[in-house]
């Protein structure tokens, strides 16, 4: 099989004739990233999403970033209140706020919800973390609020619980467990009034709006996550790491699967996140093994789930060998390329793994291309940071 029988131009045709070749139309279409912070795949994936809502109907997009700091964006989306810079600084984490790609798709979304009566929505899937993790002051006090009485504790015993969000934020727990708080006196009792917090938010979900019920849903999710981050923060185990990294994705999987309910949606996360099999990461001395939200969240919808890859060749002055799947893909006539990957699979016989130079980029793994859907390859790209 020549390799250029199983790709077509990335385009507004060919991502429609890619769903269509799908057993089910799926509820989240997830494109995932080789690296962050490239440039031309952000472009890429705003055209596509483009392309999906004017003709394929999807009303919702999700990103790899705070599930709480995404509300400020999806408000502004609702309301066209306050400046796009402001939703930019605040609406984003891990710096994404600062991405062209990322402020051209807000700018394109709020012009599209000012002239329609269909509005776009628009969510953060991760967690408020970092390798460190944020206060769960913000997810419990809102969930607090929006319950009645009689409540587990008080407002004032809340917050006299949960104390300076310092003491949560120190970015030091992340190298040395000592310095976390997550299990102390303090913490554990947050963590049954959490518990208790969710439970009568199922008992009183009868009064909340549709509104406030998802989101006391989601301060519910984020509140139980953090806390539970926080305890095993503090962990001093050879598997600390691991285990932080699962929880991550568990609660990514968890908003994944809320973020289905309002589905179909395009979701834009690192291919770690979002593929199939189980994710690899080299951590200073250790390599991490855990599963992915993708994973999780495949596990619960089956076919209902697609995941693109995305793929690079030129990565700033890194140069793919020509025996690896990104080499071989090179050789496609078309700067952006939309690939079926199990075809892909046929086609290149016993591709080597590729090493790059770009500590950063995270090449296809040759042994898991059958459990990818499709592949988004950019023939070159350059890295923004």
């Amino acid at each position: 099989m020549d390799i250029k029988d199983t790709a077509r131009p990335l385009d507004g045709a060919g991502v429609s004739a890619f769903l269509r070749s799908l057993p089910v139309r799926p509820l989240l279409l997830c494109l995932g990233e080789a690296r962050h912070f490239v440039g031309e795949l952000g472009e890429a994936r705003n055209e596509l999403f483009r392309h999906l809502v004017e003709h394929e109907g999807y009303r919702s997009f999700a990103i790899e970033s705070d599930c709480l700091r995404g509300l400020v964006v999806d408000d502004y989306l609702a309301t066209g209140a306050g400046s796009l810079d402001d939703v930019m600084e605040r609406g984003f984490s891990h710096g994404f706020g600062a991405s062209p790609a990322n402020r051209e798709l807000v700018r394109w979304m709020r012009a599209y919800n000012a002239e329609h009566d269909e509005k776009l929505r628009f969510f953060g899937f991760d967690g408020p973390l970092e390798y460190w993790a944020a206060s769960p002051r913000q997810a419990l006090t809102a969930l607090h609020s929006l319950l009645d009485g009689p409540l587990p504790c008080s407002r004032e015993t809340l917050d006299a619980l949960l104390g300076p969000d310092e003491r949560w934020e120190n970015e030091a727990a992340a190298s040395d467990p000592s310095r976390s708080i997550g299990r102390s006196a303090d913490a554990r009792r947050l963590r049954l009034i959490a518990d208790d917090l969710v439970a009568l938010l199922e008992a009183q979900a009868p009064r909340l709006s549709a509104r406030e019920r998802e989101r006391a849903e989601l301060y519910g999710r984020t509140a139980v996550g953090l806390l539970r981050y926080h305890y095993w923060l503090a962990d001093d185990s050879p598997a600390r790491w691991s285990r932080l990294s699962a929880l991550r994705d568990a609660m990514m999987a968890a908003n994944l699967r809320a973020i289905a309910e309002h589905g179909p949606a395009l979701v834009f996360a690192h291919n770690l996140h979002l593929q199939r099999n189980r994710s690899l990461m080299s951590f200073g001395d250790q390599t991490l093994e855990w599963w992915s939200a993708g994973a999780i969240t495949a596990t619960h919808l089956g076919d209902r789930y697609a995941f693109l890859a995305s793929a690079l060749g030129v990565v700033g002055d890194d140069v793919p060998s020509p025996d690896t799947v990104e080499g071989a893909l090179s050789a496609l006539p078309w700067d952006r390329s939309l690939v079926d990957a199990r075809r892909l699979a046929e086609a290149v016989t016993d591709p080597a793994p590729r090493t790059s130079r770009d500590f950063k980029y995270f090449p296809l793994d040759p042994a898991h291309l059958d459990m990818i859907d499709g592949i988004v390859f950019l023939k070159r790209a350059a890295a923004l940071d």
